[in-house]
């Protein structure tokens, strides 16, 4: 009973020596008391409000396409945001029941040993492995890493032979007979890394490999959106090679992905010049 009274008494108080007080001395008086507590009330509400609208707003992704290591010497934020809602019409996705992301955060090559780097395989693998992914887009080095621990379809058991013939001189092959059977990534690896990479193999002939399989097509860098953006423009100015050739950009599709005729749409959209 005492205590009970005491907070009555509080209150009592607090209304005695604001009751004569102008409305600016009562809010100075309010926050000075109260303002942790109305700190705490609002950041909780906006994180309420915050996770209901994501709730109920949020749609699936009816295409995610990864562009790894896509530096661009005429750097623009806003290119992925605008190709995403290009795409969505090109594909005739149903913009109130999906969204398209087009991810060009990631960077691998610079250094490999860099904790952004590290966090960055790991978050590519997770995407893949969970089916996030419909495709990805790499330089040569980086595709064939993942390649080599078979992260990607073989093309000619997803598409058929009439819709690869317009790609059929831009197949990206790989060598089975060099794939690397244990668990990981040869990225961790810099024996096995070491071994693949000295070989000279021109991975657009499977003429000169013992197993070649189809994982990937190349994607041209001239006359599309990518020259348009100036995406991989670095491969070609600072003379990048892999393996004794030069290096390309190069598509594939992670073996999760279900988007596999979207893919194909992409890379039709991809290879038309831009609108701006």
């Amino acid at each position: 009973m005492s205590s009970q009274m005491s907070v009555h008494d509080e209150i009592k108080e607090q209304h005695r020596k604001t009751k004569d007080m102008t409305f600016k001395g009562k809010l100075s008086y309010f926050w000075y008391y109260y303002k942790i507590h109305t700190i705490a009330v609002v950041l909780v509400t906006i994180f309420i409000i915050s996770f209901v609208r994501q709730l109920v707003t949020h749609k699936e992704y009816g295409f995610y396409a990864v562009m790894i290591n896509a530096l661009s010497y005429e750097i623009n934020d806003e290119t992925p945001g605008t190709w995403a809602e290009e795409f969505m019409e090109f594909s005739g996705l149903d913009p109130d029941e999906y969204q398209v992301y087009i991810d060009t955060s990631i960077a691998l090559s610079e250094d490999s040993g860099s904790p952004y780097a590290a966090t960055s395989r790991e978050k590519l693998v997770v995407m893949m492995q969970v089916g996030e992914i419909d495709a990805v887009i790499s330089d040569t080095e980086t595709f064939e890493s993942y390649a080599q621990v078979e992260y990607f379809h073989d093309l000619t058991t997803v598409f058929s032979p009439e819709e690869l013939a317009p790609y059929q001189d831009l197949l990206y092959y790989t060598d089975y007979a060099t794939i690397q059977k244990e668990d990981g990534d040869i990225l961790y690896d810099e024996e096995t890394q070491q071994a693949v990479y000295d070989q000279n193999i021109d991975h657009r002939d499977p003429s000169s490999m013992t197993e070649p399989v189809a994982v990937g097509i190349c994607v041209p860098t001239e006359g599309n959106r990518l020259a348009d953006a100036g995406y991989y423009d670095y491969l070609a100015e600072d003379n990048v090679t892999f393996q004794g050739h030069p290096s390309q950009v190069v598509l594939g599709i992670p073996l999760s992905s279900q988007e596999s005729q979207l893919t194909l749409k992409f890379l039709e959209y991809l290879d038309t010049a831009s609108s701006n």
